[in-house]
């Protein structure tokens, strides 16, 4: 299974971004294979509107089925929702000890967007 993380950097020794829509990195980690790769976000860092439903699209082009990130707006949830990407807000720490996190059934999804339209613009 597919999963990504969002992430502050392009490693996995990164610490989750606290943001989906607009966190640098989205890292891509197959659970089967043990394998990663970086995805960039970049573009979506200083967008004025849309970085949630273009953050999602990305995810849903990856290929993931799980989104494990701090905080989830709503029009990224509903993108990701009208994909069936499960999304597990609350998750901090590394991207590794995330990923271990969620392979030991220690996450839950979360069924609603846990943060503002607007979160992580400084506005």
């Amino acid at each position: 299974m597919k999963i990504i993380v969002t992430a502050s950097d392009g490693d996995v020794n990164a610490q989750v971004d606290p943001r989906f829509a607009r966190a640098k990195v989205f890292i891509l980690y197959d659970t089967e294979t043990d394998r990663w790769e970086a995805l960039d976000n970049s573009q979506n860092l200083n967008a004025a509107f849309g970085a949630g439903v273009q953050a999602g699209t990305t995810v849903v082009n990856s290929g993931a089925k799980a989104v494990l990130t701090g905080n989830c707006g709503p029009r990224a949830f509903a993108t990701l929702s009208a994909a069936s990407i499960e999304v597990y807000t609350g998750v901090s720490g590394t991207v590794a000890e995330a990923i271990e996190k969620f392979k030991r059934g220690e996450l839950k999804p979360t069924n609603s967007a846990n943060v503002d339209a607007h979160f992580g613009m400084g506005i």
